[in-house]
């Protein structure tokens, strides 16, 4: 069997376990989590390469599903995407997490001011929830999914914001500070605590206290960026 046989059915044996069995077709937005938390898991190794039509076998879907499922991860920046090449996972190195971090502070330092003006209460509710489903994943060891889900509270929290192109920016930075997480840390030392943090972010947004809100964020990402630029 070529090496290429050999990557391409240890990528289908490795998410094979996640296909739905109900006779479902699975849609693009019913992949993506599933594929993001098994990169983010390493199930999918770091720099690793596969395929469209591995993908596809392990979660019966088609070409043209999977290529949108890669396209918004290419976007994001979690994969590479080149033509003639298979899709690779993405390895930033020191200097891009620096720059990462530093665009992250001077962008959601902005959000949330406007986050505190703009949000309504069912929007509060939403980011709860997250936060809820957050901390949930973490009690339950789900790995990837407890990375994903504290990108997406600031992803969601950008989205309240109400300014498209901020909210844009970070999508493009958010996911891959989740990749880079996970490649460095174990999920127990980097998202203890982020669940609190987030809270406590909502909690200033829902009073409208901007000063206490940008606090709050500042220190988490100061957090973050302890943690990212400590590592080996």
């Amino acid at each position: 069997m070529t090496a290429y046989a050999l990557q391409r059915n240890a990528v289908v044996t490795t998410l094979a376990p996640m296909r739905l069995v109900a006779g479902k077709k699975l849609s693009a937005n019913d992949i993506y989590p599933r594929l993001f938390d098994a990169i983010l898991e390493q199930r999918i190794a770091p720099a690793s390469r596969f395929t469209e039509e591995s993908l596809g076998q392990s979660f019966g879907a088609s070409r043209s599903v999977i290529r949108r499922v890669l396209a918004r991860l290419s976007h994001q920046q979690v994969i590479i995407l080149r033509p003639n090449h298979r899709a690779q996972v993405a390895a930033p190195d020191a200097r891009q997490v620096r720059d990462i971090l530093e665009a992250r502070r001077l962008t959601e330092t902005t959000v949330v001011q406007l986050a505190c003006a703009q949000a309504k209460p069912a929007q509060v509710c939403q980011l709860r929830e997250l936060i809820a489903r957050e901390r949930e994943c973490i009690e339950r060891d789900q790995r990837g999914a407890a990375i994903r889900l504290a990108g997406e509270f600031h992803l969601q929290l950008a989205a309240i914001a109400g300014n498209a192109p901020l909210a844009q920016f970070l999508n493009s930075l958010v996911p891959l500070t989740s990749l880079i997480i996970a490649q460095q840390y174990e999920v127990q030392a980097c998202t203890y605590c982020a669940w609190q943090e987030h809270l406590g972010i909502v909690e200033a947004v829902e009073r409208g206290d901007v000063d206490s809100a940008v606090g709050l964020m500042t220190r988490h990402l100061d957090h973050l960026e302890a943690k990212l630029l400590s590592a080996p």
